[in-house]
């Protein structure tokens, strides 16, 4: 397949990782990137020497292009993008911030750059610093998806930008990329279907609710992690959106942000010190990250159903079975080949 997606990273499927704390790990990121895609290595639970170590791991793991994320707002992140920079990563993802500095300084070395948009007025603006590509989130998503769904984001924004578009958000299959494709996007991204493969660290027990749940089993809610935020629907899930951020929660988060100190591998003061003086919408903010660090943590590593929480997408529905990355994607693409062909057929 060849499309502006493919051409841009020197790639030969238009299909990409979605960087998943946990999951995006760097075997993961290698599995894709070696079965003709782009892996992206997900930096948000990593200190700035486990970004180094992950991404020089990756680069024993495969010769083929790869990328990495840093979501600006989320403590660290800022830290970890800079060390993206330093290891001159080939394709840098950035979301939740501004990132004409991460433009800037990764042409220097011939890197690109992909910001995650939701709307239009994101995606132009970020066309205007220069980005390479943007990846369009629409609500099917899991985890941050937009308000608008994909079937009528994409063609909005391919009227609104000339740069390529990744579409994210309801993609699983060939019909899926077909669909992309035809709508204006260059390529698609996907993190439910992917987390449910052989080479996925995600914890067998999610793997198996994955398989078994219908399009239906999905929850969004800002009560999770304080943003509108797509999960898996479990009693954990109901619960952690139905608490928010109560007085209980407001003081598990306190235990909670020292866990997310350790594992950014920052003094826990400095941290509080830096969330306090950004004022009480920052620190709720973080109250509601921190709670939901520890129950993505424990679903996707320990397998936790009575505390974890996962975010998925709705095509959580369509998983059927649990394959090797490269059985899948050489799947997709026969699956697009096949659908592109039925439609051709019907407009003659």
């Amino acid at each position: 397949m060849k499309t502006r997606i493919t051409e841009l990273f020197g790639i030969k499927y238009p299909i990409i990782l979605s960087g998943m704390s946990w999951i995006s790990v760097p075997h993961m990121v290698a599995a894709v990137s070696n079965a003709g895609g782009l892996g992206i290595l997900a930096t948000g639970p990593l200190s700035v020497s486990e970004t180094r170590r992950s991404i020089r791991e990756i680069r024993k793991l495969t010769d083929k292009p790869f990328g990495a994320n840093a979501t600006l707002m989320f403590p660290g992140a800022m830290e970890n993008a800079k060390v993206l920079l330093e290891e001159q990563v080939p394709v840098i993802n950035f979301a939740l911030g501004k990132g004409d500095w991460l433009v800037r300084e990764s042409h220097k070395y011939g890197g690109k750059v992909v910001a995650t948009v939701v709307n239009t007025r994101h995606a132009r603006r970020a066309q205007d610093y220069g980005v390479d590509a943007v990846i369009a989130t629409g609500y099917e998503a899991a985890a941050h998806g937009g308000d608008a769904t994909s079937l009528v984001l994409i063609p909005t924004l391919a009227s609104a930008v000339s740069i390529p578009i990744i579409a994210a958000g309801g993609f699983a299959d060939g019909r899926g990329l077909a669909a992309a494709l035809s709508l204006g996007a260059d390529g698609i991204a996907m993190g439910t279907r992917l987390m449910t493969t052989r080479e996925s660290p995600l914890h067998e027990t999610y793997k198996k609710l994955s398989i078994e749940k219908e399009i239906g089993d999905t929850l969004y809610s800002t009560r999770f992690d304080g943003l509108g935020c797509r999960v898996l629907d479990t009693p954990a899930a109901r619960k952690a959106i139905r608490q928010g951020l109560s007085i209980p929660k407001l003081i598990a988060a306190i235990p909670n942000s020292y866990a997310t100190a350790r594992m950014i591998n920052v003094p826990w003061i400095k941290l509080f010190i830096g969330i306090m003086a950004s004022g009480w919408e920052t620190a709720k903010q973080m109250a509601f990250l921190a709670n939901a660090f520890k129950a993505i943590r424990i679903a996707t590593e320990d397998g936790d159903c009575a505390n974890g929480v996962l975010p998925v997408g709705q095509i959580t529905g369509m998983l059927k079975d649990n394959p090797p990355v490269a059985e899948l994607f050489e799947r997709i693409v026969a699956e697009a080949e096949g659908a592109s062909k039925r439609v051709a057929a019907m407009m003659n």
